[in-house]
């Protein structure tokens, strides 16, 4: 019965958030081993999708929401203010939906997935949060200024000490040559894909050691999550005819490590998406 109650929900609903929670604690993922970030992100939504909608009441009268916040309350788990000195918090910001109707909603995004990871986690800051390219449509090119309103964004939290440090990923010596000119803050790390390249490329290496940025690499498809595969979750677990209204706005990839030992303590996702009513 949860089913019908979580569907009669979402069809009235206009924006979903979802949060995981800590995936370590989850004994159905902690036994399979995902071989990809792609499946691993779809999985987690299926299953956060899944236990949420079991636990919904069977009143279908329940209070209509305009947002919903689909969450497994027994995932959740907050950081420890004694501990918050030897933990560092990094996050990962994938924007999804490239038709964000305006550099305002793209803003907006920034600060939504920022404000809600902190409270999913308890803390008052990040220590890093990287930004992925933001998707273009198809026969463009990245450029500067694509991604000059999301780094603001970045930048004023970094002002107001919600984050400590910045960085990018999969651009090139000269795109990044250039934010690092244009930018008040500067990035801190690069993220390069060592599936488009075994070895660093020579001059993004140069320009990164000269001025202090940190090469990292990393194993994400272009696209971590797809409008597509988000909707077929949707309907796979929720059975929601109406799947196909939902659009992805946003994905936030966070992990708790512990300094001294480097071992990952939490990791989990936080996405939100909207719905479309024709």
């Amino acid at each position: 019965m949860g089913t019908d109650g979580a569907r009669a929900l979402l069809e009235r609903a206009g924006t979903l958030t979802l949060q995981t929670g800590n995936l370590l604690n989850w004994g159905c993922l902690r036994k399979k081993c995902p071989a990809t970030p792609g499946e691993e992100v779809r999985d987690c939504i299926q299953k956060t999708l899944t236990e949420w909608s079991s636990k919904m009441g069977q009143d279908l009268n329940q209070e209509i929401l305009e947002v919903l916040e689909c969450t497994v309350a027994q995932a959740i788990e907050k950081i420890n203010p004694e501990e918050r000195d030897e933990l560092k918090v990094s996050a990962k910001l994938f924007i999804v939906g490239s038709n964000s109707s305006s550099i305002r909603d793209a803003v907006d995004m920034v600060f939504c997935s920022f404000s809600l990871a902190c409270s999913a986690l308890g803390v008052a800051q990040l220590d890093s949060v990287i930004i992925a390219p933001p998707p273009i449509e198809d026969g463009t090119s990245l450029s500067v200024e694509y991604l000059q309103p999301y780094w603001q964004e970045l930048e004023n939290l970094v002002e107001n000490k919600k984050i400590v440090a910045i960085g990018t990923s999969d651009l090139d010596k000269t795109l990044l040559e250039q934010l690092y000119l244009w930018a008040q803050v500067k990035p801190s790390s690069n993220q390069v894909n060592l599936a488009s390249c075994c070895v660093m490329p020579p001059d993004l290496t140069a320009f990164a050691k000269q001025f202090d940025i940190q090469l990292l690499t990393h194993n994400d498809p272009k696209e971590l999550l797809c409008e597509a595969s988000f909707q077929e979750v949707l309907q796979e677990s929720i059975q929601n005819t109406k799947a196909h209204e939902w659009i992805p706005l946003w994905l936030l990839r966070y992990s708790v490590i512990v300094k001294s030992r480097g071992i990952i303590k939490s990791k989990g996702y936080i996405m939100q998406a909207k719905r479309n009513a024709s």
